[in-house]
């Protein structure tokens, strides 16, 4: 079976002192970090940013890649892929697209109830350094 290969990106945002994480609530009823699928022509660090900007309003710089999942869902083989993200400009009111439902900071003992998908947890992700992501020219 053929399976189609859809890139999808997450930001980790944290607040200033690492005591909560930024994530989204979506349409289907899953708590996610803020992130979405990779658009034609599009590098994986600029939909993460723009998918941040879209879902919550937050303006941020990506970093290094914090994890890495893998899964077939259906016919797609999707890769999630999470970067470590650094807030430049905070909006004035979290907006968010229609695809999103509820933007909120969660403390980061509650997050991995919310969104069990990474067997280390989420919150484990919080202090290491990530490996490097570099787009070749």
């Amino acid at each position: 079976m053929e399976h189609n290969r859809v890139d999808v990106v997450y930001t980790l945002l944290l607040n200033e002192d690492k005591t909560k994480i930024l994530v989204v609530l979506n349409r289907n009823g899953t708590w996610t970090l803020p992130g979405g699928a990779v658009e034609a022509s599009e590098t994986l660090t600029e939909a993460a940013v723009r998918e941040v900007k879209e879902e919550t309003g937050y303006d941020v710089k990506v970093g290094n890649i914090a994890g890495i999942n893998e899964a077939f869902l259906g016919d797609n083989h999707v890769y999630f892929i999470t970067y470590y993200g650094e807030i430049i400009q905070a909006p004035a009111v979290i907006t968010h697209d229609e695809a999103i439902l509820e933007v909120k900071w969660v403390p980061v003992c509650e997050v991995d109830e919310m969104m069990p998908y990474r067997p280390d947890s989420i919150a484990a992700l919080i202090d290491k350094p990530g490996a490097s992501y570099t787009l070749q020219p």
